[in-house]
């Protein structure tokens, strides 16, 4: 299936000032596959998986110095590794935490070699041994967007009128927000794309998206302590009711803040769940203006987010423009999932929101982006109420915000103060270097 992120991978190849890059996110969004796709653009591609082939990991034990190393692997894989012919890539190499390290020695003695690291649980040794600065590249992965979902399902030309930013005719408007629905229903877990591509079954999906969900809690015995466990499970299961809403462990169940928070940290630092932090956005950059401890919190994906909670889909595949109205806060996750998928790519960037809590004049803008020196106000509109009240009231306050966007199940317009984009746009609006996807 096609990617952004392949897109992404083939600029590192061809430029001159590449460094060893570690690919980053969750577990089976995709990065693996991303990399062999990229092995099939060179004359040689060496692929290591340091926990099922763990022999590997005595070669870093000696010592870092590279041209032994590959020295030792060439001769354990019997095939030649040439600069700039070939692309060597270490997969969870948190199983072999000197192997990050060593990639400095990479990009110092050898800076020809392409040289490509991932790992499902990287994070976490990044917290133990951390990652080389200045001598390594970060490439996050995220689930596939709605554009990418679009393309991988055969309606590439659909994808290229939405990316192009036009306004689209009202027959095509109602068959994009109709592909939309599907997508929230299934999410953007490409094993998860891939059966529907195959099968157009729904359930076959959501077998997927159970045992995907399965993976996940089978990995937080890799990284918390035994004592934590229970923490973890409780908070994967319930953070999603709190979907759209200002986090609060109270609704967790009966243990404290103390006893949860730890736990929560472990996974957000999995990615399964990413913050949307308060701010009061009176200046760039907008976090310097965050409240840390005022946060809400997004689920990976909404296609698992629905399946962890339990919810039927078959409304998304008969009715989609209702349930987008009727599902306002997973529309709104879906924006942030969207946001962070094309704002997150070379550094890790986090998600805003805005909410005035005066008594009688109470107003929320659900997400906050920072494009330069101006602060753009995003609302989500997925009812019948177009009312942009609380749009207005930021924009009457912050004087950094000429502007604010609307994104809703409408066509495109555009007035003087707000532009107003259809949800399957959010993509378009906020992309970039994208024009040459389609040509490659």
């Amino acid at each position: 299936m096609k990617r952004f992120v392949n897109q992404r991978l083939m600029e590192w190849k061809k430029s001159g000032h590449r460094k060893p890059l570690i690919l980053r996110g969750a577990r089976q969004v995709g990065k693996t596959h991303a990399v062999r796709t990229l092995g099939k653009s060179f004359e040689g591609f060496i692929e290591i998986n340091f926990e099922y082939e763990q022999e590997y990991t005595k070669i870093f034990e000696k010592n870092l110095d590279p041209e032994r190393i590959l020295r030792e692997i060439s001769l354990l894989r019997k095939a030649t590794i040439k600069p700039g012919k070939t692309l060597l890539f270490f997969d969870e190499i948190q199983a072999c935490p000197k192997a990050i390290i060593g990639l400095r020695y990479f990009y110092e003695k050898m800076p020809d070699l392409h040289v490509i690291a991932a790992g499902s649980l990287l994070e976490f040794a990044h917290e133990l041994v951390g990652i080389p600065v200045g001598r390594v590249q970060s490439l996050y992965v995220h689930p596939m967007t709605y554009l990418e979902f679009l393309i991988a399902d055969g309606h590439t030309s659909l994808a290229q009128e939405i990316l192009q930013g036009n306004p689209l005719a009202d027959v095509i408007h109602h068959q994009a927000l109709r592909y939309l629905g599907e997508y929230l229903a299934l999410g953007g877990m490409p094993e998860v794309i891939q059966r529907w591509i195959e099968e157009k079954d729904p359930l076959k999906c959501t077998e997927i998206q159970s045992t995907l969900l399965e993976t996940y809690q089978q990995d937080f015995q890799k990284y918390a302590k035994k004592s934590q466990l229970k923490y973890l499970s409780l908070l994967f299961e319930t953070i999603p009711r709190q979907l759209g809403e200002k986090f609060k462990y109270s609704k967790v169940g009966e243990y404290r803040k103390r006893e949860l928070e730890p736990s929560l940290d472990l996974l957000l630092t999995a990615s399964i769940f990413h913050k949307v932090i308060h701010t009061s956005a009176q200046g760039v950059p907008i976090g310097a203006e965050a409240s840390p401890e005022k946060f809400k919190l997004l689920f990976i994906d909404v296609g698992l987010t629905q399946a962890l909670l339990g919810l039927d889909l078959a409304a998304w595949f008969i009715e989609p423009e209702v349930e987008l109205i009727n599902k306002g806060k997973l529309v709104e996750a879906f924006v942030g999932q969207e946001l962070l998928a094309y704002f997150e790519t070379y550094t890790k960037t986090g998600l805003y929101y805005w909410q005035r809590d005066t008594r009688g004049s109470s107003a929320e803008v659900d997400y906050v982006i920072q494009k330069g020196n101006h602060i753009l106000p995003l609302e989500v509109k997925s009812g019948k109420t177009m009312k942009l009240k609380s749009l207005h009231a930021f924009l009457k306050t912050h004087a950094s915000s000429i502007k604010g966007l609307k994104v809703s199940i409408d066509p495109c317009y555009q007035s003087k103060q707000i532009d107003s984009i259809p949800l399957y746009a959010i993509g378009a609006y906020v992309a970039k270097d994208l024009g040459d996807f389609f040509n490659d």
